[in-house]
C-alpha cells in the first residue's frame, strides 16, 4: 500500500500536534511538528540576545545551529545542538515571538526546505500553519483543524498546568487571538486552509473522535 503525504495545518492549539502523533503512531509514518522548528530557532536566537526583528540575525543563529528530533521513552524531544529545549520552546517568552521569527521570508524558505526533504519519500504527518498550502501542496491528505478561542486557551492552560509551566487563562485566550492575527495576516506563507483541504471543528470533540475522523479520510484515500 502506497505510503501517503499527511498535511494537518490549523491555528494554535487547535490539536494538530497532539493528533499528528497519534496518527502518525498508528500509521508507522514519520512525524514531523514544524511549529517545533521555528519555536527552536526562537529559542535559540532569544538565548543568544539575537535581535529577532532581523532577518539576518536570525539566519546567522540558524547557521550555527542545527534542530534534531530525538524519541526518548516514546516522546519526541527537540534538541538545539546537544541540548535538550523541549520544554523551553512551550514557554510564554517563546510562545509570544514565535510569529514574528517565522515571519521572515528566508527564515521559512530555509525551514520549508528541510521540512519538504523529509516528505519526499511519502510516509510522513506534518502538521503546521502552511503545509498543506506550501511545504506539501502535494500531499494525498490536507485536514485543517479548528476550535473556539475559548476551548484552545483552556487546552494550552491545561497542557502548561501539566508540563509545571506558568499559565494563566485569560492571558492565554488573549495571545491566542493575537498569535492568530499576526499568523493569518502574515506576509510570507500566511495561515490558510488550502483550497483542497478538509476541515474539522475539534471544539467538544475527543481526541479520539478526530483521529477517527482523520483516519476514516486517509482510509478512503488509501482505496484510490
Amino acid at each position: 500500500m502506497k505510503k501517503l503525504c499527511i498535511a494537518i495545518d490549523g491555528p494554535a492549539s487547535a490539536g494538530k500536534s497532539t493528533i499528528a502523533k497519534i496518527i502518525a503512531k498508528n500509521k508507522n509514518y514519520i512525524y514531523l511538528d514544524t511549529g517545533a522548528m521555528y519555536r527552536a530557532v526562537t529559542w535559540a536566537c532569544l538565548n543568544a540576545n539575537k535581535n529577532i526583528s532581523s532577518e539576518e540575525d536570525i539566519l546567522e543563529e540558524m547557521r550555527n545551529g542545527k534542530i534534531q528530533f530525538k524519541q526518548i521513552d516514546n516522546n519526541q524531544h527537540v534538541f538545539w545542538n546537544d541540548k535538550d529545549i523541549t520544554l523551553d520552546i512551550r514557554k510564554d517568552n517563546v510562545t509570544n515571538n514565535v510569529s514574528e521569527v517565522s515571519a521572515h521570508k528566508k527564515v521559512r524558505e530555509a525551514l520549508v526546505k528541510e521540512q519538504k526533504e523529509y516528505g519526499q519519500n511519502g510516509g510522513i504527518v506534518m502538521d503546521g500553519r502552511d503545509i498543506g498550502t506550501a511545504v506539501l501542496p502535494d500531499a494525498e491528505v490536507k485536514i485543517y483543524l479548528i476550535a473556539s478561542v475559548d476551548e484552545r486557551a483552556e487546552r494550552r492552560y491545561k497542557e502548561n498546568i501539566s508540563k509545571g509551566l506558568p499559565a494563566n487563562l485569560e492571558q492565554l485566550k488573549i495571545d491566542i487571538q493575537r498569535r492568530d492575527e499576526l499568523d493569518m495576516t502574515r506576509k510570507v506563507s500566511p495561515l490558510k486552509k488550502a483550497a483542497d483541504a478538509i476541515e474539522i471543528d475539534t471544539t467538544g470533540l475527543s481526541i479520539s473522535e478526530v483521529v477517527y475522523k482523520i483516519e476514516e479520510i486517509i482510509k478512503k484515500k488509501e482505496e484510490l
